[in-house]
């Protein structure tokens, strides 16, 4: 089912409910932070009960099957449930830039998206969000929504509200940032990064399967992109993300291996990504992924 079957059946107003018993105390992430976000607290999202919305715009940016000729339809989330210390947006995800939405413009924003020709609504780290994510779907559906749902997050999930959001993502685009918590620790200010990343993409592979559905136009409809952001000085790390995908979910899963690193925000206080990402140390990382036998593999120029 995909999420207009479930409108239809009334599924979807059911999973409302279920999320909605996640807002008090609020444990919509891992982090759970026990907050009650009905009545005004913040959690470590720093996020309001209302979406916060930092911009929503036709995005030329994405893999390729995201994109097609009419862009991705994104929406910037603002706040976010780790603390990147070399986050590219740190105005929005730390500093929760943004502004807050009523459920009914949030569902406007994706009608206006797909009338400007958006292949999919790309949902940007909306993780502390689905709960307004899922009450606009049914005002979007009823104005007309009917393109695929990209869930674009950190791959700092819980497996049991990723279950509540079954058929109604048709793509996940998940992070597999660290392969080890200490890394995550140092760098995302979260203990257990890799526990969770594990977890939470065996379940969205369990929703997907290994492969990526596309249309005659080369659009993705449904399935799963892993997304990896090689960091300097830290090529071990990359091999172990990898080598978990490889054996655990699958090859053939498609692997976008981004060389987009720059010493953003904090990154300065830590000398050893403090500098942009060598060519060699891609190229490694890009080689051991090809080793490994994955077949459908994004790869980026390094300027």
């Amino acid at each position: 089912m995909n999420y207009i079957e479930l409108y239809q059946s009334g599924e979807l107003s059911k999973r409302i409910k279920e999320l909605a018993k996640y807002l008090y105390p609020c444990n919509l992430c891992p982090n759970s932070c026990g907050v009650d976000r009905t009545s005004g607290e913040v959690g470590i999202c720093r996020s309001p009960i209302l979406p916060r919305v930092a911009s929503y715009n036709l995005h030329f940016g994405e893999e390729p099957p995201l994109v097609g000729a009419g862009g991705s339809g994104t929406i910037f989330f603002s706040g976010c449930s780790l603390h990147c210390v070399f986050c590219q947006n740190y105005p929005i995800s730390h500093y929760n830039v943004g502004n807050d939405v009523s459920i009914q413009r949030l569902a406007e924003m994706m009608m206006e998206l797909q009338n400007s020709g958006a292949v999919n609504i790309n949902l940007v780290t909306p993780t502390h969000y689905v709960h307004a994510v899922l009450e606009a779907l049914p005002m979007a559906i009823e104005m007309g929504l009917s393109v695929p749902i990209v869930f674009n997050s950190s791959g700092y999930e819980r497996v049991d509200v990723l279950k509540i959001l079954e058929g109604v993502v048709d793509i996940y685009l998940p992070d597999a940032k660290y392969g080890d918590n200490s890394i995550g620790r140092r760098y995302s200010k979260v203990d257990d990064y890799w526990d969770v990343n594990r977890v939470a993409l065996k379940e969205m592979f369990r929703q997907m399967g290994e492969n990526l559905v596309v249309g005659n136009d080369g659009v993705a409809l449904r399935g799963m992109i892993i997304r990896h952001l090689v960091l300097p000085s830290n090529v071990s790390n990359s091999v172990k993300v990898l080598r978990f995908i490889a054996e655990e979910l699958s090859v053939n899963l498609p692997i976008s291996l981004m060389s987009q690193y720059f010493p953003a925000f904090r990154a300065s206080r830590y000398a050893e990504i403090n500098r942009r990402l060598y060519l060699e140390e891609y190229e490694e990382v890009r080689e051991a992924a090809l080793s490994m036998g994955f077949i459908d593999l994004w790869v980026q120029d390094i300027g």
